[in-house]
């Protein structure tokens, strides 16, 4: 029930009943004012876009609480989402209540945090925390929309990727030395790092030459987090037969649980001691850096389209969720595919230019023979 009332002091008082009985009611100095607010509040109860004003009075960092706690994310994402929170958008935003955050106010935080030097992905990264805040917002009709919805964001800035040649490769393996195994399976097959540090015994079929890649290890505030494979992209993965000798010596002795390639003290590999013990150095003796390990992922791509995989046999042996994602990722990789189109298109061409040429040759032959008899 909605009503317009005038009041003894000469203002009118609008009032209307939620969906809970609660009763709103607000003041104005001119009854048209108070008409607008009370059909722009009725609209908004007809279309499901009406929020509680008392729900909108929650601040940011209430609603970033119950935000930062997403049960979906993987450990490293939570751990990054809630060093963004931390670090950028609650000493700004925390105190603020949702009622108060405006479009305008957020595209010009935006702007600031890349005048001053931001990087572009990074901003992005900072928006999207708050973004993520703002929605569970509107879910929990706290906000009827998003005032970060929309914002203008700089461009990312694409880092060059980066490919080592089969002769590189060598050259780093070789520089590796007992840890070549290492650098040929991430190589080669492909894996991302945690997924080989999470590659036991019992997940290696030497006879179809298969790695089982059901889990993944990631380190996260010095701890280990065990999870799925990203995107849940549980897969097999082949190695060349080259691999045989140096994964049958990485098994030996090792029951089903053991990892493959295990630490130089017998534990879960981590990315930053393999750097530091070994890696780094052997990148350096190498002359192919700077480099990280996880570009060697990039390498097998890499590889693979040039031995010839297709996109779909590309997107399942790095585990992506669908054939999209490997081209938005490896599109540059497929230039060549681009090559062979346009030389079947200048075949063509060519083809059809001299069917062309010839039916007319034979139709202006036909009109002679035809006006000399």
């Amino acid at each position: 029930m909605a009503s317009i009332s005038k009041r003894p002091d000469g203002r009118w008082r609008a009032r209307y009943r939620d969906a809970q009985k609660k009763e709103h009611a607000r003041h104005f100095r001119r009854k048209i004012d108070a008409e607008r607010w009370l059909g722009e509040v009725t609209t908004a109860v007809n279309t499901g876009m009406y929020v509680d004003p008392s729900r909108s009075r929650a601040t940011v960092g209430s609603v970033a609480e119950a935000w930062r706690e997403t049960p979906s994310w993987a450990a490293s994402t939570r751990a990054r989402n809630v060093s963004i929170l931390d670090a950028h958008v609650l000493p700004r935003w925390g105190n603020v209540k949702l009622a108060d955050v405006q479009h305008e106010d957020v595209q010009a935080w935006i702007n600031a945090l890349h005048q001053a030097g931001m990087a572009g992905g990074t901003v992005r990264k900072t928006h999207g925390a708050l973004n993520g805040v703002l929605k569970l917002a509107v879910k929990g009709k706290r906000l009827a929309v998003n005032p970060a919805a929309e914002v203008e964001l700089p461009r990312q800035d694409m880092k060059r990727r980066r490919y080592l040649t089969g002769v590189q490769l060598e050259a780093l393996a070789e520089a590796a030395g007992d840890r070549a195994a290492i650098v040929h399976v991430l190589a080669y097959c492909g894996l991302r790092f945690g997924e080989l540090a999470a590659l036991r015994a019992g997940m290696v079929d030497q006879g179809r030459r298969r790695l089982r890649i059901e889990e993944s290890v990631t380190e996260v505030n010095g701890a280990l987090v065990w999870s799925e494979p990203k995107d849940h992209q549980r897969r097999t993965v082949p190695w060349p037969a080259f691999l045989d000798d140096e994964i049958r010596a990485a098994l030996e002795g090792k029951g089903a649980d053991d990892p493959v390639f295990p630490s130089s003290g017998g534990g879960v590999l981590r990315v930053r001691n393999m750097r530091r013990d070994w890696f780094d150095a052997a990148v350096k003796a190498a002359k192919v850096g700077p480099l990280t390990p996880h570009e060697l992922r990039h390498t097998a791509a890499s590889l693979a389209v040039s031995a010839g995989a297709s996109v779909l046999a590309l997107q399942r042996m790095l585990g992506h969720d669908k054939p999209s994602t490997t081209l938005d990722v490896y599109s540059d990789l497929f230039d060549e595919d681009l090559d062979e189109v346009a030389n079947r298109l200048a075949d063509s061409r060519k083809k059809s230019l001299a069917d062309y040429l010839r039916t007319n040759e034979e139709s202006a032959q036909a009109a002679r023979g035809k006006n000399a008899s």
